[in-house]
């Protein structure tokens, strides 16, 4: 094979130790010097020396835990550096020691076989560093919740059924007046808000319950412990400030788009940096997420369409992030979500909506690039729109009667008649007239599953003659009258029975 780096060196870097071989490409076999040398600054010192000794231009190591950073910040900016996944350089099974791993990490840099992993600048492995700690403690200030909710529990007492945020203001009151001492149900009552959608009877009966000495000294210690937590989010929230700066321009520019909150858009930037120099296309960042389907083939058939594992930090962000975002209504991402949630379930949906416009905006914003708007259904401008309870103009003439026809309004009662199927987005927009109303307004979606379009008739009009109306002669006539074909679409919208004054 070709050698791409003919004077390359091969890590294996373990808690205690290093072992370092050196691979010199020559005219004939390849010279390689294996080396073990300590994971201390001295030792690592010795071992930049000893690399240096023999012109050596490109490292590689493998990624374990964190063993591999004292190596990395030493060398870096003396030799060309390499971080490889362990997962993708593992050499043959039964023949693993760590002088072959040197050799083989060595051999594999030599003819460009290991693709370097992406390693952030120091600015922004700090500020990950930062927000990483900030989920976790998070996360753990949640548990600590969860452990008073069942202490409450074990003494009877339902606060949580009451109050929707035990650690809320009345909460905290009625927890510090337990912990103080008292256990009087109206003392405690007198603790929580008057706000509260629950009665004052309720709200007794709820703190009435069986507090011992062993309840209040575990209240007190997990209250302590969230204090805790709580002061240390707060001096984090300080700090990635700070660490921020740098990058405070992509952080506004990623909060602008649906669903990433300023705290969502921080993670975003300390995850993967603003250099997308390192990411080719947009794809090349969902793949680097683990938000793409695996692959997974074989005989031509695909056998698995699962994510890969990984990047649990920025996919559990930009999923959480995703499921705000369709809650826009009108959106894209909302319309999205829903065409394929009908076929392929939620959790499939959602990951799509993930990966698609988020990545790619994401890509541009990091990139200090603004971010595309965000894309909308198409709608009938204000101006063209019909106003709530009034029929379009175009249908006034046929489907109204004599005492209605001037303001087209809805006086009469209206009566189901048989459901007839459409195919159309919106076949008459607001047409609410005392004759025809479409009242399922749906997107229509191609492969959702379809949802038949209720008629309602007028009771004064059920008593009037029934008359055949084919669809090509109400086409034509509405025509006539003005009716554009953005209000009717589809001829299958009236392929029915019709009821006319």
């Amino acid at each position: 094979m070709e050698v791409i780096y003919p004077r390359c060196a091969g890590l294996d870097v373990h808690k205690q130790t290093v072992v370092a071989c050196v691979r010199i490409a020559g005219d004939g076999p390849p010279l390689q010097q294996v080396r073990t040398f300590d994971t201390t600054t001295s030792g690592l010192l010795a071992l930049a020396d000893w690399l240096e000794s023999f012109g050596v231009e490109v490292v590689a190591m493998e990624a374990t835990g964190v063993y591999w950073k004292p190596v990395w910040h030493v060398l870096e900016g003396h030799f060309e550096l390499v971080l490889a996944n362990a997962a993708h350089v593992k050499n043959v099974p039964g023949r693993k020691t760590d002088v072959n791993d040197a050799m083989w990490l060595a051999d594999l840099l030599a003819h460009g076989l290991i693709r370097a992993s992406f390693v952030p600048p120091v600015a922004v492995q700090e500020l990950r560093a930062l927000t990483r700690t900030r989920k976790q403690f998070v996360r753990e200030r949640g548990a600590h919740v969860l452990r008073i909710d069942k202490v409450l529990e074990d003494a009877n007492l339902k606060l949580g059924v009451v109050l929707t945020d035990i650690m809320g203001k009345s909460g905290r009151a009625v927890l510090q007046a337990i912990v103080d001492g008292h256990d009087d149900p109206e003392y405690l009552a007198g603790c929580v808000n008057t706000r509260v959608k629950a009665s004052r009877a309720d709200v007794l009966e709820a703190l009435r319950g069986r507090i011992s000495a062993h309840h209040r000294f575990m209240l007190k210690l997990h209250l302590s412990h969230i204090d805790a937590l709580d002061k240390a989010i707060a001096d984090i929230e300080k700090e990635v400030a700070l660490g921020l700066e740098p990058f405070r321009q992509a952080a506004k520019l990623l909060s602008t788009m649906p669903g990433l909150s300023s705290v969502s858009a921080h993670v975003v930037v300390a995850e993967i940096g603003i250099d997308m120099s390192r990411f080719a296309t947009p794809g090349h960042l969902l793949s680097w997420a683990c938000l793409c389907p695996r692959n997974d083939e074989s005989a031509g058939k695909r056998r698995s369409t699962r994510l890969r594992r990984g990047g649990k930090w920025l996919k559990t962000t930009l999923i959480q992030a995703a499921w705000s975002a369709i809650k826009v209504k009108g959106s894209y991402l909302q319309a999205q979500f829903h065409r394929l949630r009908a076929r392929r379930g939620a959790k499939k949906a959602i990951v799509a909506v993930a990966a698609s416009d988020g990545m790619k905006q994401t890509h541009r914003a990091a990139a200090a690039d603004p971010p595309l708007p965000v894309r909308q259904r198409p709608s009938i401008p204000q101006d063209e729109r019909t106003p709530r309870g009034e029929a379009p103009k175009a249908l006034r003439g046929w489907f109204t009667s004599p005492a209605h026809a001037s303001t087209g309004t809805r006086k009469s009662r209206l009566i189901p008649t048989p459901s007839v199927p459409t195919r159309s987005r919106n076949c008459v927009r607001n047409a609410c007239s005392p004759v025809a109303r479409i009242s399922s307004m749906r997107p229509y979606c191609r492969s959702a599953r379809r949802r038949p379009a209720r008629r309602w008739v007028s009771s004064d009009c059920s008593l009037a003659t029934m008359r055949r109306l084919d669809t090509t002669s109400f086409m034509q006539a509405a025509s006539e009258r003005g009716m554009s074909g953005r209000r009717i679409r589809s001829s299958a919208t009236f392929s029915g029975r019709i009821t006319l004054r």
